[in-house]
Formats: structure tokens, C-alpha cells, sequence
């Protein structure tokens, strides 16, 4: 009977034995899991040598304090203003603030009814004007060219060409609403708005702010994450609901934002208003502050007021504390506004969260 070598590799090698299967099978997922740990602990002892090295990069550090040089100075030159501001307006902000506040429009300084009403009132009835008219048709026409318009040639014009109208200095919207509201040459338009008054002036910088709004709305609606979209979709959504219910109030912190800068930049402007007829000498009326049948009359507003004011103070130095006392009643009024403003849009975001 026939023997089989004791020594042949053919028989020495392991066949079917499911021990040495499993021996193998965890040792190399082992093996692995230790080459990967060192090189793990590899790189994570060369970051930490890296972070640890007290190493100074004099780029980083001079552009560090170009910056911090840059806000200083910043800072610096609004404090300068403010301080100069606050201590010429002393005279009437602490002995007259009262009579100031409800007082006219004066050709003198010593006068007891010096004041700045009618100012607020046209400055108030245009800030309520351009929140009627340009914000709805601002937001309206952003979430059109963000979420409805095609993605073509002639939407990239128009989108290029709202953005250019956003550049284009306040006085050519002036020149705009004196041939369009107040002479009336091209739709006879002065019948509406009573030529030099405060409806013209609302509705001219209206126009100014428009593309702002336009801008910064778009902007707000872009930055909404595609996710919530789908998600609207995804329970049965139409288009209309998904736009009114997720991106709208998604993106309503940055549209109120963007709104505060253009009311904050119309109720400041003074060029589109001296082209539509702002009054900078006396008015003879007073009206009610919330008075709407003097809107189609003659009008003047803060930013007026102050140029006037600042301009007599040369032969009448009483006007240099008046100018100032006005700009003060200015900040308190934007600031109010954006008090506001930033009330709504901290009630969007808490939603948003």
C-alpha cells in the first residue's frame, strides 16, 4: 500500500479549514486599522508641531494692522463729526428743544419760532412714500428675476442694466422727476402730484431707491438654500405657495436690510430735491403731521433745511447751531427708522432659527 510524502508542499498548504479563514479575515482588517491609526497619529503630531510653532508671518501681520489702522481711522472721523455736531447744537437742543421741534421755517436765527416741523413733516411723508411705493414693487420684481424669469440674454440685460441704474448719481433722478412729475412734458403727470410737492419729491426718490432694492432683494432670495425648495416641493408645494411660505420669509432679514440702506439713503438726499422744488426760505403754512391734504403743496425737508441753514450761517452765525440741531433731529430720525427695521428683521430671523 502506497504512502503519501510527508513533506509535500501540496499537502502542507491549508485547504479548507475554516479556522485559518478566520484567522486571516481579522488579522488584515487589524493591520489595517493600525497602519491607519499611526499615519492618523502621524499627521496629527505634524499639525500640532505646525500650530505649536511660534512662528510670525509679517504678511499676515501687516495686513492685520493695515486693517485695524483702517477702522481706527474710521472711527476716529465719525467720532470727530459727532462730537463737532453734538456741541454746536447744544443752544437749541437743551434750551429750545421744545419750540425747536415745532417751530418754521425763519429768516433769522434770534427768532423764537425758529424751527424745524415743516422739515420733519416732508422728510416723514417721503420716507412713508418711497416705503410705499418702492419696497412692494422692489421685492416684487426681485423674486420675479430670481424665481419666474427665464435665465436668458434679455433677463441678464435687464439685470445688468438695474445694477448700472443703481450707480447713477441722485441729481439725474432730480432732472427725471422735474420733466416727469413736476412740468409734466411727457405724461402730464403734474395734474396728479401738483407739480413742487411733497407727492413728486416721495415718488422721485422712490425711482432713486428702486434698483437698490431690487439688488439687495435678489441677493436675500438667491442666498435661500436650494434645500427648502425641494422640501416645499416634496409635501405637494406649488410654486406660488413654496415662494410665499419658505423663500420669502427665508430671505426677509436681508431684504429688510437692504430696504433700511435705501430709506436711509433717500430721507438723506438733497439734490433730487432741490431739482423737484424743495423750499429752502420760509413756508407761510403748518401743517398737521399727518395732514394728507398737503401733500400736493409746497414743501421742504430736513436735508434741505440743514443746506440752507448752513449756508446763512455765514452771515448769520445763530444758523451754524441751528444746521447742527437739525442734523441731530436727522440721525434721531434714521435711526428710529432703523430701530425698526432691525425690530422685523430679528423677528424674521428668530422664525428662520
Amino acid at each position: 500500500m502506497l504512502s503519501q510524502p510527508a513533506s509535500s508542499p501540496e499537502y502542507d498548504r491549508p485547504t479548507n479549514d475554516p479556522s485559518n479563514d478566520n484567522i486571516s479575515g481579522c488579522a488584515l482588517p487589524k493591520k489595517r486599522q493600525m497602519i491607519s491609526r499611526l499615519s492618523d497619529d502621524k499627521s496629527r503630531a505634524a499639525i500640532a508641531k505646525s500650530l505649536a510653532r511660534n512662528r510670525i508671518e509679517i504678511r499676515g501681520l501687516v495686513f492685520r494692522m493695515l486693517l485695524q489702522v483702517s477702522m481706527l481711522i474710521s472711527l476716529l472721523i465719525l467720532i470727530v463729526l459727532l462730537v463737532t455736531v453734538f456741541n454746536n447744537s447744544t443752544d437749541q437742543i437743551f434750551n429750545r428743544l421744545g419750540d425747536f421741534l415745532t417751530g418754521t421755517l425763519r429768516s433769522r436765527s434770534t427768532d423764537s419760532k425758529l424751527g424745524v416741523y415743516q422739515g420733519m413733516y416732508g422728510s416723514l411723508w417721503i420716507a412713508i412714500i418711497v416705503a410705499i411705493g418702492a419696497f412692494p414693487l422692489g421685492i416684487g420684481a426681485a423674486v420675479y428675476l430670481e424665481e419666474y424669469a427665464p435665465k436668458n440674454r434679455f433677463t441678464s440685460f435687464i439685470e445688468v442694466n438695474i445694477r448700472n441704474l443703481a450707480g447713477v448719481p441722485s441729481v439725474v433722478y432730480g432732472l427725471l422727476g422735474l420733466a416727469l412729475l413736476v412740468n409734466g412734458k411727457i405724461l402730464g403727470l403734474d395734474a396728479l402730484t401738483g407739480g413742487r410737492s411733497t407727492l413728486s419729491a416721495g415718488i422721485t426718490l422712490s425711482i432713486l431707491v428702486l434698483p437698490i432694492v431690487v439688488i439687495t432683494a435678489g441677493e436675500a432670495i438667491r442666498a435661500v438654500p436650494k434645500e427648502l425648495r425641494e422640501g416645499a416641493y416634496g409635501v405637494g408645494a406649488t410654486k406660488s405657495e413654496m415662494i410665499r411660505t419658505q423663500v420669502v420669509p427665508y430671505a426677509a432679514p436681508g431684504i429688510l436690510t437692504g430696504t433700511l440702506l435705501s430709506m436711509a439713503r433717500a430721507v438723506g438726499e438733497a439734490a433730487p430735491l432741490i431739482l423737484v422744488g424743495a423750499i429752502s426760505g420760509r413756508l407761510g403754512d403748518r401743517p398737521g403731521l399727518f395732514d394728507l391734504s398737503a401733500l400736493d403743496d409746497q414743501f421742504t425737508a430736513l436735508p434741505i433745511v440743514i443746506t440752507s441753514w448752513t449756508q446763512q450761517s455765514g452771515r448769520d452765525i445763530g444758523f451754524t447751531a441751528a444746521a447742527a440741531a437739525a442734523i441731530v433731529v436727522l440721525m434721531v430720525f434714521v435711526l428710529l427708522m432703523n430701530s425698526l427695521a432691525i425690530g422685523l428683521r430679528n423677528r424674521f430671523e428668530k422664525k428662520r432659527g
